[in-house]
């Protein structure tokens, strides 16, 4: 089950997940994609960052029989960085241990406070709030890119909104979001085409309608991107029941 709510954190999202295991027959887990974000999560005592991710993963192996809860919190594409204190290229398709990016000794307590709070993923949140407020701004340019390219504009025409040369996007593009415009534009683009099957819309009108060619053309994203079918996709999502929320819920 996954549940989310919009942050108090610019442009950010809370969310909690409880990943059940069922002895047999094994049942799918719904993988997570790509969507040029990063993360700050917790669970089972651990803080660890997932960098932006170029394919799909599962949320975590669990013990057979076991339930596992992740809560975290998904920084917008080019924020994170900045709070976190690392480009997003150094930490793409990885999941690494805050303690490796910050002192022990402050991962250590701040672990401590998110275990012992009765809502994890509220006191991670603060725990963001608290240093986002110290920490530099994110490149409002870069902010600006990612969010054309969320509304489907092409990769040279938020170049040249953003009024500068595509080397230098390219290369600010690496540290903001962890891999070029362009990669950007398609895994931005597909969570648009799946927002819009997921709402009902047949795939052949959601393909058009997020800027694909065709259905063909989505269909061969899916793959590339999330290592799956359109049907295999929707059908795992069915299966994962949302839990209310203070916002929105998502598959």
């Amino acid at each position: 089950m996954y549940a989310e709510r919009a942050s108090r954190l610019d442009g950010a999202v809370v969310w909690t997940r409880t990943v059940a295991t069922t002895p047999v027959p094994a049942r799918p887990v719904h993988p997570v994609l790509p969507d040029g974000c990063m993360d700050l999560l917790w669970t089972d005592g651990r803080l660890y960052v997932a960098g932006p991710d170029t394919r799909a993963h599962a949320p975590g192996d669990t013990p057979a029989g076991a339930n596992a809860r992740y809560d975290g919190v998904r920084f917008a594409p080019g924020a994170g960085p900045a709070l976190l204190g690392v480009p997003a290229h150094e930490l793409r398709d990885r999941r690494v241990d805050l303690a490796d990016l910050w002192p022990a000794a402050r991962v250590r307590a701040l672990a401590g406070r998110v275990d012992g709070a009765a809502d994890p993923s509220a006191a991670l949140e603060d725990l963001a709030l608290r240093h986002a407020a110290d920490a530099p701004a994110p490149d409002p340019v870069l902010r600006a890119v990612a969010r054309r390219l969320a509304a489907g504009h092409s990769v040279a025409a938020t170049a040249d909104a953003a009024g500068i040369g595509a080397r230098q996007l390219h290369r600010r593009s690496l540290a903001a979001f962890g891999y070029g415009p362009k990669t950007l534009a398609r895994i931005l683009r597909l969570q648009r085409a799946l927002a819009l099957v997921r709402g009902g819309l047949p795939y052949a009108d959601a393909a058009l309608a997020a800027g694909c060619a065709d259905q063909a053309h989505l269909s061969r994203e899916m793959r590339d991107l999330a290592g799956t079918t359109l049907g295999a996709y929707v059908a795992s999502a069915k299966r994962e029941t949302p839990q209310p929320s203070g916002s929105s819920t998502t598959a």
